[in-house]
């Protein structure tokens, strides 16, 4: 297969030009999954068990049980909002990752036989995504902030960390490590899942046997990288949100 051909792969489903360009693949699927969420959620509400809960719901308790672990073991705070918003991150993420271990070739053969000449599945192989969440989790913790402590969370802005006499300073070196946090949310993300699609499209280039066989070892430590990715990511929101809940941050 010709380097042309996996330039090709890495090519979304687009409409308009320019900084109007919507990838209508990460669009479609990031929101498919998200009503798969949904719906499991509803269904499985619907069903409660009391006695000896199994299947889904039993992973889902597991899944509740953990992000609720992370959140009371990390922080001595009470916010109602963090551990729902960790869950949410955690599986999101965790399903939008898990569409990566289609075959890479797959999804642009099945939207072929529909007229559409690309289509990437899995959206956090797009920075868009990735970047999207990470600054939404970033305007929650701004907000959380300013809930718990009003317009003097400014004032950090001013005095952290070398004193009132080096406003100026404080203000970009604050801004600074304000910034990075959604970047290296965002960026860790996508770098990651995007290295793990190029290394099943190279993988495609091999020997019909040589592909199976690699492709199946990539495949298992893939699954690795796609719970770690979605595990960090989750982490680190609480680590965010908590410290927003902090009056002495």
């Amino acid at each position: 297969m010709a380097s042309g051909d996996i330039a090709h792969h890495l090519v979304n489903w687009s409409i308009g030009e320019g900084f109007w360009t919507f990838n209508l693949d990460t669009i479609i699927m990031g929101w498919v999954v998200a009503a798969i969420l949904v719906i499991t959620a509803m269904v499985v509400g619907a069903r409660l068990q009391t006695s000896a809960p199994s299947g889904m719901q039993n992973w889902l308790e597991g899944v509740v049980d953990f992000i609720d672990d992370l959140v009371q073991g990390s922080f001595p705070v009470k916010d109602p909002l963090i551990a729902p918003v960790a869950m949410t991150v955690f599986l999101w993420i965790l399903l939008m990752n898990s569409l990566d271990v289609i075959p890479a070739y797959l999804p642009g053969t099945v939207a072929h036989w529909f007229g559409i000449t690309e289509f990437r599945i899995t959206p956090t192989v797009n920075l868009n995504t990735t970047l999207g969440v990470a600054i939404a989790i970033f305007l929650l913790m701004v907000a959380t902030n300013l809930r718990v402590k009003g317009f003097s969370y400014f004032k950090t802005y001013l005095t952290h960390p070398f004193g009132i006499w080096l406003a100026p300073m404080n203000i970009i070196m604050s801004l600074i490590e304000e910034i990075t946090k959604p970047l290296s949310l965002g960026l860790r993300l996508f770098g990651n899942m995007f290295a793990g699609e190029l290394v099943f499209l190279l993988l495609a280039m091999l020997p019909w046997w040589g592909e199976l066989v690699m492709g199946e070892v990539w495949s298992l430590f893939e699954s690795l990288i796609i719970i770690l990715q979605a595990f960090i990511f989750t982490v680190l929101t609480v680590v965010y949100l908590g410290m927003a809940n902090m009056q002495d941050h």
